[in-house]
């Protein structure tokens, strides 16, 4: 099943998992997933640890930074809600305090600029960034603004 927004954006969709996530991102807090046994962090969220196999968690929150690992700048053709705003950035974040966990999301220049907002010179792996949590629809979806030194 796919969601959309009104400006035909995709929505998440959350499952009993994830949802979690969601309910803390619409505090405009960053947690992920902690294996309660072994302390293994995991994203996305899942029933079981991969390490220990444990079916134990809890939920732990991040300082919400972190550097761009990898990027990409889609072109059309896509889908229609997203072609006026073509070229913009899809992101993927490593986390600060969790290494190995990324997340994907779009850089913007601020907590509720559009996805096409951030500046290109923005866009190079490494660049320290910070979640912000715009509503959309009434749901917080974590994006990333560059952190400034």
């Amino acid at each position: 099943m796919r969601a959309t927004t009104d400006n035909g954006l995709l929505a998440p969709v959350p499952d009993a998992d994830g949802a979690p996530f969601w309910d803390f991102a619409a505090r405009g807090e960053l947690r992920i997933q902690i294996c309660s046994d072994c302390r293994e962090p995991r994203f996305p969220p899942r029933p079981c640890c991969p390490k220990c196999h444990s079916f134990t968690s809890s939920w732990r929150l991040t300082s919400g930074t972190g550097h761009i690992w990898s990027y990409v700048r889609p072109h059309p053709p896509l889908l229609p809600g997203y072609a006026a705003h073509a070229p913009y950035n899809v992101v993927l974040v490593e986390l600060a305090d969790a290494p190995g966990i990324r997340l994907v999301g779009n850089l913007v220049a601020s907590p509720d600029a559009e996805i096409d907002s951030a500046a290109p010179e923005d866009l190079r792996i490494g660049a320290a960034v910070r979640a912000v949590f715009p509503r959309v629809q009434g749901m917080a979806l974590p994006r990333w603004t560059p952190e400034r030194s």
